[in-house]
């Protein structure tokens, strides 16, 4: 398989991942619509027996509550971690009747359908939930990933910059536009929208990990790994790695990039 084919396969892949930045960030920070955390820390860092005890914590008070705004965001954010994204969307659907004019709610329930795979009806809601005269960055991003996953990437790239305006240098953000760029081949662009990304002080694992698998589609394989390791603890540094070869493995993309990077410091 050329390069060119390993790129296409591995673009289809990419899109779940911007889709993932946009609507999974408010999971990792406190800042953000239904976030929840235990202690000072961040859902990503939880073990799973953790993240299940906070899903049985918080659908307690869901159950006792259902009602409540906070709780029911609350809720649905950590299904959405732990991959019950039909539950989330449930969750979702009951609170939107009893907030049908919040924005909030309504931004949820719109990451809750993306989560799902209803896009078109996710755009509409996300549409309907930003306001022209308040308007809200996350909502930006989070419409840019879904026109991205419909394959509008021109119009999902005017979203990210949009938001942009409202927050420059967002990390989030960024990412999302630097995955846009992957997704219609150009990795360069790709690479520096990343790279602009990962100096911020709040950027994530998961955008060093996107930077790792940009580079590594690129051959440099070697310098794909250390980014993804990273100036990390070695337990997260090795799922890191994980994570870039479960990428780049998709029809054999590892091995290939792995004898290209070999190649080339030959010459």
């Amino acid at each position: 398989m050329n390069k060119r084919s390993m790129l296409r396969s591995s673009s289809l892949l990419a899109l779940s991942l911007a889709c993932a930045v946009a609507l999974s960030a408010c999971a990792t920070d406190p800042t953000k619509t239904g976030s929840i955390n235990r202690g000072n820390k961040p859902l990503e860092k939880m073990t799973s027996q953790e993240l299940n005890q906070m899903a049985r914590v918080y659908g307690t008070k869901y159950d006792r509550n259902p009602k409540d705004k906070a709780v029911g965001l609350g809720y649905a954010n950590i299904l959405r971690t732990t991959g019950r994204n039909e539950q989330a969307l449930a969750v979702m659907q009951q609170m939107v009747i009893q907030h049908p004019e919040d924005n909030e709610v309504l931004s949820a329930y719109g990451k809750a359908l993306a989560a799902t795979g209803n896009l078109r009806k996710a755009l509409t809601v996300i549409e309907r939930a930003q306001r022209p005269d308040r308007p809200d960055w996350k909502l930006f991003s989070a419409h840019g990933a879904i026109l991205d996953q419909l394959d509008r990437s021109a119009e999902a790239r005017v979203m990210y910059r949009k938001a942009l305006d409202i927050v420059p240098n967002e990390p989030s953000i960024l990412s999302n536009l630097g995955m846009s760029y992957l997704l219609t081949g150009d990795l360069r662009a790709s690479e520096t929208y990343l790279r602009k990304a990962i100096v911020h002080p709040a950027a994530d694992s998961r955008v060093r990990q996107n930077l790792a698998l940009v580079v590594g589609l690129q051959g440099r394989f070697q310098e794909a790994e250390t980014i993804a390791r990273g100036e990390l603890p070695k337990a997260e540094a090795e799922d890191n790695i994980a994570y870039l070869r479960q990428m780049l493995s998709q029809q054999n993309a590892w091995n290939l990039l792995k004898e290209t990077d070999k190649q080339s410091q030959q010459q």
